[in-house]
């Protein structure tokens, strides 16, 4: 299960403290599954240097003592069960072992001071569900400048991989897997998938293009096994990690994660970073602001995902430890399995399996089941289900419940995906997916027959598409391998640094919660490590605020640009028309709401875009609406906080008493926020003063009497954070009188 805690705040761990942790993450499909627990019984013993024999004679005591306890309660030894532990791991470089034990020689041990105790918190794949992400890190300029990837080698924590996939032909791997495990197979497919996006091969005429087309080396750890993943733990992952730098890996790929952090599993990574070990991992595919480890750590790049429009996937978790932003939605890689196609009229259509869903086959009439939001008189059909609203698990069952025998859910975007019903959930009919067009082209064969099976068709050379951070983390490390194949000397920090420091500005202004720096460009850090010289072109920051007067809009520039100017301005209002003006107005021919979207392009031909609402009417009771789109960003804990300012003017009187006003505030704490509305002789009106706790962001329309107040001036909006650790921005307000 997810904890949610009251506070944020949380006291740190001292040396001798006992702290123990519970939950895990989730495989991020398109609904993401529920948590697990781990074994509580699974635990870090982390003990003062030297004294590992001692607590290791110390343990076995104690499971010594509970064995004669146990005997002399049954009154005879052969009738009791075994007691035993297992020791899983040991660290001598941390000072740990991990082990798992009796709850009641662990109750025992959470008593000694000298020992720091935590559970060996789960960690799962972080795949969303279903590659255009070349070009956008550059990778193919780099690597057209012969800095492609050779002699670097990296490692991928991850399922294994189909090491004989076509597209991997001539790539130099090696591997560890555990005992009675293969590294070079992959039932699950997303370590398959992740290896393809930094090194499947170029030029071969098959298949996908890695980041480092076939240049680059590869060392695999199995971390996760079986079909569906599945689960590991924090000890397994330090033990992959240390084998990677074991192999000569100097860059670690994890697409994988989960939800609480561990210390020692911190530890490890800034021992390997001390090293010279790069470690980068996927941000999480929660969509909140919750943080995912290891990514979370400071030794350790946290990658969120971008969509071919550059605009963050709703799934990419944000926090203040994201650093940087990588193409994840709708990458296509390789992959070692595929579905059995669905048939109708002799017509196979591609299909993934719904993991979970039974590996069986029917054939029945097929019938549309739109979204599959509830159950319908489906008995004895195949119902087609489009994507969206509610889980596959819900679709499924729905289906289920409605007497359907199968169920196949279409795509509600371009492309196929793959799905799961959630972590431990199956069903006793077959569920599989296909693409969008296909989809499309099946609600046309309505009343058809169609056989479907849910029967996967395993060690096949493949392709899919999939969304997710942990199909953005692989292109940062195939970026980072290309970068240190030009400058092997390169550190960790220096790679770092000259990824985030060139990346492409997106979002508000600098380093934000969503994006990090930016996404990821690898020309633009080439030439940051190996020239020296200063980073790219910035891109411009597209910027606006508008009054609205009946069906008359007055819209105000405010973009800006770092390192250059606004050459030139695209308005598009929203109703088919368009201008170029710096600061146009538009009057709309019916009353209703329009989005508005300003692109701004700069002396150097970047562009950005921001897109805002407006709500017009045709009323005449003088009620206006006033507007300020401009981003402003939020100082941590900062009593002063900032300010956005709408003028009021040509108006006559004072403002009503139920004046509205709207605040569209992006901050992933509530409870650290003040929020006034500051009328223009200074008067303050308080909308929000630190509730709410870790509730993110502040939408909502706040009814204020301003009576006494007169309309004409500047009002402002400030918001002041009053806690550390968490950023945010004002993104928009409005005030209508």
């Amino acid at each position: 299960m997810k904890m949610y805690f009251a506070s944020k705040r949380h006291p740190r761990i001292c040396a001798l403290t006992v702290a123990v942790a519970l939950g895990m993450a989730g495989i991020a499909n398109a609904a993401p599954p529920q948590e697990q627990p781990g074994d509580p019984n699974r635990v870090w013993i982390r003990f003062q240097p030297g004294q590992k024999a001692q607590i290791k004679a110390l343990v076995a005591q104690k499971i010594q003592a509970l064995q004669m306890a146990a005997a002399k309660s049954a009154g005879k030894a052969a009738a009791v069960a075994p007691i035993s532990g297992k020791t899983h791991y040991e660290f001598d470089n941390l000072n740990s072992v991990v082990m798992t034990l009796p709850p009641e020689v662990l109750a025992s041990l959470r008593g000694n001071r000298n020992l720091v105790i935590e559970q060996d918190v789960p960690r799962y794949p972080m795949a969303e569900a279903v590659p255009f992400g070349i070009d956008k890190v550059q990778a193919r300029d780099v690597v057209a400048t012969g800095a492609d990837g050779t002699g670097v080698k990296v490692c991928v924590i991850d399922s294994g991989l189909k090491a004989d996939h076509e597209d991997f032909a001539g790539v130099a791997i090696t591997g560890y897997a555990p005992s009675g495990q293969s590294w070079n197979t992959d039932t699950c497919g997303h370590g398959t998938h992740v290896a393809g996006t930094i090194a499947a091969v170029g030029g071969n005429g098959k298949g996908v293009v890695g980041v480092s087309p076939g240049k680059v080396s590869l060392h695999i750890i199995k971390y996760f096994d079986g079909p569906t993943c599945g689960r590991s733990y924090s000890s397994t992952l330090v033990d992959a990690a240390n084998r990677c730098a074991q192999a000569g890996a100097k860059i670690i790929n994890m697409s994988l994660g989960g939800t609480l952090s561990s210390s020692s599993e911190n530890t490890a990574f800034t021992t390997l970073l001390n090293q010279g070990v790069l470690s980068i991992a996927a941000a999480g595919n929660d969509g909140n602001s919750a943080k995912s480890y290891p990514a979370s750590y400071a030794s350790v790049i946290s990658v969120a995902s971008v969509d071919s429009n550059n605009v963050k996937a709703t799934t990419s978790q944000f926090n203040d430890a994201v650093d940087i932003a990588a193409p994840g939605e709708g990458i296509l890689s390789t992959y070692p399995k595929k579905g059995t196609p669905v048939k109708v009229n002799g017509v196979d259509y591609e299909t993934n399996r719904i993991s979970g869903a039974a590996e069986i086959a029917v054939s029945a009439p097929m019938v549309d089941g739109a979204r599959c939001a509830s159950s319908g008189s489906w008995s004895g059909k195949v119902v087609l289900c489009e994507r969206g609203d509610i889980s596959f698990n819900d679709k499924v069952v729905n289906a289920k419940n409605g007497g359907a025998l199968g169920v196949v859910i279409y795509n509600n975007v371009a492309g196929p995906f793959a799905g799961t019903l959630g972590d431990g959930v199956t069903s006793t009919i077959p569920a599989v997916s296909v693409s969008q067009a296909d989809g499309q082209t099946l609600r046309g064969l309505a009343g058809q027959t169609a056989t479907v099976s849910g029967v996967t068709i395993y060690n096949v050379d493949s392709y899919n598409f999939s969304s997710g951070t942990s199909m953005a983390t692989p292109h940062v490390a195939g970026v980072a391998a290309l970068l240190l194949s030009a400058k092997p000397s390169a550190t960790p920090a220096q790679l770092r640094d000259a990824m985030t420091s060139t990346a492409l500005d997106l979002g508000a202004a600098g380093r934000d919660n969503e994006y990090g720096f930016g996404l990821v460009q690898g020309f633009e850090a080439l030439e940051a490590l190996v020239g020296g010289g200063t980073p790219g072109n910035q891109a411009p920051v597209a910027n606006f605020s508008s009054a609205v007067n009946g069906l008359s809009v007055n819209f105000t520039d405010s973009s800006s640009d770092s390192d250059g100017s606004i050459a030139s301005r695209s308005w598009n209002f929203g109703d088919g028309t368009t201008s170029t003006a710096t600061n146009p107005s538009k009057t709309y021919a019916a009353a209703g709401t329009y989005t508005v979207t300003l692109t701004v392009t700069d002396n150097a031909g970047a562009t950005h875009s921001k897109s805002s609402t407006v709500t017009v009417s045709g009323g005449s009771g003088g009620v206006q609406t006033y507007s300020n789109d401009t981003d402003a960003n939020i100082p941590d804990n900062n009593a002063t906080g900032v300010s956005s300012s709408i003028v009021v003017s040509g108006r006559s009187g004072n403002a009503p008493s139920n004046a509205e006003v709207s605040v569209n505030i992006v901050h992933p704490f509530q409870g650290d926020l003040i929020v006034d509305l500051i009328a223009p002789d200074g008067s303050v009106y308080n909308l929000h003063s630190r509730t709410g706790q870790s509730t993110d962001n502040i939408i909502k329309t706040y009814t204020v009497n301003l009576s006494s107040e007169a309309l004409n001036g500047t009002w402002k909006l400030r918001a002041a954070d009053r806690a550390a650790q968490d950023v945010g921005k004002i993104d928009s307000w409005s005030i209508k009188f």
